[in-house]
């Protein structure tokens, strides 16, 4: 059976265990003689899935006993209009830092509920770097203070987490969650798409701050009320229910065969590690972040010419490197290399970008 090496940035490439192990139970889930995807949300059957990657979850990620994990739908991107609906009912200020595409939705979004303040943009290069913050230009009394953690588009992270004091931080992770250990603790709201290192699209994992939940907004509806999912067990409707399953055994993977978030990072950082280092001596291609917030998720990179990209990506498909055509506003290729990538695919990227710069010289 053929496999490709897939650097799409999501929905992304699974880990072949939990492939295999899917298809082993997709027509029997564990002797109950119906398929994941057949059964009732209300079983027992279902209710011990459910339960099993909530608690693997909060064991992997060290989550704190008091916030909630809450199973979602919807996208991330319906958590732009959530949050401010949730916790911007006090002073109805929030302050966003853009670095992307995806921030920049964020808080269009939420400027619609509330004053929404930029503190700091990256726009100015192509978001090519984290901007350096003041905190001076913080809003004081602010509900809340929002980041978008790993720029998917653009290749960038924080390194270093902004300290908001008494203002809750939230964070979009859905291009970092489970490559890296995280403090739980700094955070008012973590929240992920799961497409991208955890599940199939579908699927939105958010960890809220308990203290944050049951005072949203009087417009807020009862499906973008974290209090409404918080009360039902992520059971208020029908969740996702093959997504978190998925999940489940993809939370399985990382804490019986990497051993972890400690070791999960090791293994990102060999991988980002062999493409940064090709890049920064190439006299083709080059990296477009730079060095200093670059991450270990996602990789873009240009040879500077639109044509010679064009070429590349089209003969790296044929070599069954796919989905690695840059986004249009950056332009080139991106390499998203998340945990599911093996190490050896990374190899194999960088053999096959030097024996092109050789022939393409």
């Amino acid at each position: 059976m053929k496999r490709v090496y897939n650097f799409s940035a999501g929905p992304s490439v699974l880990p072949e265990v939990v492939l295999k192990r899917a298809a082993e139970e997709m027509f029997d889930y564990q002797g109950c003689g119906q398929s994941v995807m057949e059964m009732s949300h209300r079983s027992k059957v279902f209710e011990g899935i459910i339960t099993g990657a909530e608690s693997l979850l909060r064991e992997i990620m060290n989550i704190p006993d008091n916030y909630k994990v809450l199973f979602l739908q919807g996208g991330a991107s319906t958590q732009f209009a959530a949050i401010p609906l949730n916790l911007g009912n006090k002073n109805r200020k929030a302050d966003y830092v853009l670095t992307g595409q995806w921030a920049t939705k964020a808080y269009k979004e939420a400027a619609r509920y509330l004053d929404a303040n930029v503190v700091a943009s990256s726009k100015d290069k192509t978001f090519s770097y984290i901007p350096k913050l003041d905190p001076d230009t913080f809003t004081k009394d602010a509900d809340y203070f929002y980041i978008c953690m790993n720029n998917t588009i653009y290749g960038t992270v924080y390194h270093d987490i902004p300290d908001t004091g008494d203002v809750p931080l939230v964070a979009d992770i859905s291009s970092c969650i489970l490559s890296t250990p995280i403090d739980v603790s700094k955070f008012g709201i973590l929240y992920a798409g799961a497409q991208k290192n955890m599940a199939p699209a579908g699927l939105v994992v958010a960890i809220i701050r308990e203290d944050l939940i049951g005072n949203a907004m009087d417009i807020c509806p009862t499906m973008l009320n974290f209090q409404t999912h918080a009360d039902n067990g992520s059971m208020f409707n029908t969740p996702p229910c093959w997504t978190i399953y998925i999940a489940k055994l993809v939370l399985e993977w990382i804490k019986n065969d990497i051993g972890g978030l400690e070791n999960m990072q090791k293994i990102n950082e060999k991988k980002a590690s062999i493409l940064y280092n090709f890049l920064d001596s190439s006299n083709m291609f080059k990296g477009t972040v730079v060095p200093e917030d670059r991450s270990l998720m996602n990789v873009p990179f240009v040879t500077g010419n639109a044509d010679l990209d064009a070429k590349f990506v089209k003969e790296a498909t044929a070599h069954d490197f796919v989905n690695i055509k840059g986004h249009r506003t950056v332009g080139g290729m991106r390499a998203s290399i998340y945990n599911a990538m093996p190490v050896e695919g990374v190899e194999k990227l960088v053999a096959f970008m030097k024996e092109f710069e050789a022939a393409n010289s």
